[in-house]
């Protein structure tokens, strides 16, 4: 008994009984998201994003050299062949190469490259092993591009939708204003790292999307339920008391997702360590999205509506008291 009550504060992320005034700063954290989206915005189109073979159609060949790889001597092998080589790149390890190739015209063409070089390593670096070998042609990549693209408005419309049924309209606009802000910053995030974009990427974005949307479906439903259990308190002062009553779950639930993405993004390989980075840098801006992009823009849109027929309370302090006789 005595153990668990010395260790049981230590597992506590936000005392009790907080009272942040979170809305205090709702025009900051509005300004903020706006210029970060804006500026993710920009980056989309220039640089613009890294598209992977899904999307980009080509040849990927991953290669183990015997020692450490001489990407000068590679790239030479290839350029003699006169392939329309797109990068040759370092993949995990230092005897781990990337080989990227433009889009074939054909499948026989396809068959053609990767022949060509196989035999360019075999003159270039003998023993070398091509691990894997992904070929993806131009109509097979821009229609994965126009499913990823399509799979993410769906999930924003459902999105909408549920919402809309499970609470009102301004929780539903407010989330889905809120998603659209977050997914901007998770793109501006790609075209910064220089992640390859493609299918992995967009599962990715999808799974942001239904964490971000948990993470602000509980605190929309303690202001719901607040908004019935407290008629006359002010939107702002009860927004602010649903997220302080709910503080302690979000930081939980975040901490502990982000406790265990970090080490597949740290030791995960290349196959699965961007997915898990935009996994982590999604908890964050989700997390911090809920509290200071979705509840301010419910307090902009529901102020006059939730409360309409409810006058704040005049604080006890300012009371008239009874004359004493």
């Amino acid at each position: 008994m005595f153990f668990s009550r010395l260790l049981r504060p230590m597992f506590r992320l936000v005392p009790d009984g907080t009272r942040i005034h979170f809305m205090r700063g709702r025009y900051m954290g509005l300004i903020v998201s706006a210029v970060l989206s804006t500026a993710s915005i920009v980056l989309f189109f220039h640089p613009g994003l890294q598209f992977g073979i899904d999307f980009s159609g080509g040849i990927v060949m991953q290669v183990k050299t015997p020692g450490p790889a001489d990407f000068s001597r590679i790239r030479a092998a290839l350029a003699a062949e006169k392939l329309p080589q797109q990068g040759v790149q370092r993949f995990g390890a230092a005897d781990q190469v990337l080989i990227r190739l433009g889009v074939q015209p054909t499948a026989q063409a396809t068959d053609a490259a990767v022949t060509k070089v196989r035999a360019a390593l075999a003159k270039a670096v003998p023993g070398a092993k091509i691990l894997r070998t992904n070929a993806i042609g131009a109509a097979v990549s821009a229609q994965l591009l126009r499913n990823g693209i399509l799979a993410l408005v769906i999930s924003l419309a459902m999105i909408l939708v549920y919402i809309w049924f499970r609470f009102e309209w301004e929780f539903a606009v407010g989330a889905v204003i809120t998603l659209v802000l977050d997914i901007t910053k998770t793109v501006g995030f790609l075209v910064l790292t220089r992640f390859d974009f493609d299918l992995v990427m967009v599962a990715a974005i999808l799974t942001v999307l239904g964490y971000s949307t948990n993470d602000k479906v509980v605190v929309y439903d303690r202001v719901r339920e607040n908004l019935r259990k407290y008629k006359t308190m002010p939107l702002r002062d009860l927004i602010d008391l649903s997220i302080n009553e709910t503080l302690n779950r979000t930081l939980g639930t975040s901490m502990t997702v982000f406790l265990a993405s970090l080490p597949l993004a740290l030791f995960g390989g290349e196959s699965i360590s961007g997915f898990a980075w935009v996994m982590l840098f999604g908890i964050v801006v989700g997390t911090s999205s809920s509290i200071f992009i979705a509840a301010p823009i419910l307090l902009f849109l529901g102020e006059h509506r939730l409360r309409r027929d409810s006058a704040p309370v005049a604080p006890a302090a300012t009371r008239s008291k009874p004359a004493v006789r």
